[in-house]
């Protein structure tokens, strides 16, 4: 069976496709805004575990499934294919128990792939209830045709205690072989940028301690109908730093945001690839894009707009290069959209329910399986 092969299939939805310009057409006293919009595929209907990372390969479903928040006994990398979850590129690669972690996968998370059409994943290297161990959180490269592995850069420099490398980007433009930019989350309130050229392994942190690193003190939203405000000691809701992170489409720039934040901030790659930039000048440089929305992950098509999730509409937008916006998609079932890829055809992008999970209410579980995996048609502006 393959990806085109849905497993569960929405009724066909008018498509929203929402312009900025384009007033919706009122028909009733109702808002408009509250329900289902969008042209929405459920490619995937998967039990457990709960996934995070997405990524899509001629026409080949990849997903991530990090243990840093309940370990399991799935593996932490696999291809959705004939409805299982193939461990890729093997068993024993994509099982976070099989010997020393600089070997294996541990807890991977953000997911993407390079302009050469491979495969990158971000290992956190955290499994719920242990220490980060050495060898564990490292960035990985993979060519999906063979499943060879063809670079694992283990992160040490650029690593703290309470780090969580939650997603990235790989630019193939600086660096011999490339330079891969992480957003570091981090578990304990120390967010930064990571860089790391991939030749060399060489990596440093920089940002950290910035305005376009960290939450927004007094954010709020609205997630399941309850009205939420970021606090830190007493956490109600998935927020912190550096989080959701996108390349423009020719990768000279990196766009980043901090999870508790609608703000969304840019770099451009040349410079901070440049180690020889400190990071105070790199800071100097950061540019705020304005908002973008209470978004998780970001995702870039090939004609330069950013696909955001936007979990406290249960919806997913994008936005354009000229900094307007359009409604892809809302849906009741995008309960805490997360990780999200585009390519020239769809957008896609995991129904993660982050926001249920037993650490947020008071140690009980509040996630429904099966957990969704669900497209959106996109075409050239």
């Amino acid at each position: 069976m393959s990806l085109l092969t849905l497993l569960t299939c929405a009724a066909p939805l008018q498509w929203a496709g929402l312009s900025h310009a384009a007033p919706p057409t009122i028909t009733n006293n109702h808002d408009p805004g509250f329900g289902a919009t969008g042209q929405v595929e459920i490619l995937a209907s998967i039990p457990s575990p709960d996934p995070s990372g997405i990524v899509v390969v001629d026409n080949r479903l990849f997903l991530t499934f990090p243990k840093h928040d309940g370990d399991h006994a799935g593996p932490v990398l696999a291809e959705w294919k004939n409805g299982r979850l193939i461990p890729f590129p093997s068993a024993a690669f994509s099982a976070s128990s099989n010997g020393a972690p600089d070997q294996h996968l541990v807890s991977p998370h953000g997911m993407t792939t390079d302009s050469a059409g491979n495969i990158w994943v971000i290992d956190d290297g955290k499994i719920k209830g242990h220490d980060i161990q050495p060898g564990g959180a490292k960035v990985v490269g993979l060519n999906p045709k063979t499943g060879q592995v063809i670079a694992s850069i283990v992160l040490k420099d650029a690593l703290l205690p309470d780090s969580h490398m939650n997603d990235l980007r790989i630019d193939l433009t600086h660096g011999e072989k490339g330079t891969a930019f992480i957003a570091d989350s981090s578990f304990g309130g120390h967010p930064a940028l990571v860089v790391a050229d991939i030749a060399t392994g060489k990596q440093r942190r920089v940002l950290a301690g910035t305005v376009s690193v960290l939450p927004d003190k007094g954010y709020q939203t609205v997630l399941d109908g309850r009205v939420l405000r970021f606090d830190p000691k007493n956490p109600t809701f998935p927020g912190g730093g550096a989080d959701g992170i996108t390349l423009s489409a020719n990768s000279d720039t990196l766009f980043y945001s901090p999870l508790a934040s609608r703000r969304l901030y840019s770099l451009p790659t040349a410079k901070l690839a440049d180690f020889s930039i400190s990071s105070e000048q790199l800071a100097s440089l950061v540019v705020d894009e304005g908002e973008k929305g209470a978004a998780d992950g970001l995702a870039t098509d090939p004609w330069n707009r950013i696909y955001t999730t936007a979990a406290d509409h249960d919806a997913v937008f994008r936005r354009n290069p000229d900094g307007s916006f359009d409604l892809i998609a809302s849906d009741p079932r995008f309960v805490w959209p997360d990780g999200i890829f585009a390519d020239r055809n769809y957008v896609y992008v995991i129904l993660g329910q982050w926001t249920r999970l037993p650490r947020f209410h008071n140690g009980q579980d509040l996630r429904k399986p099966p957990f969704l995996i669900a497209r959106m048609p996109i075409s050239p502006p």
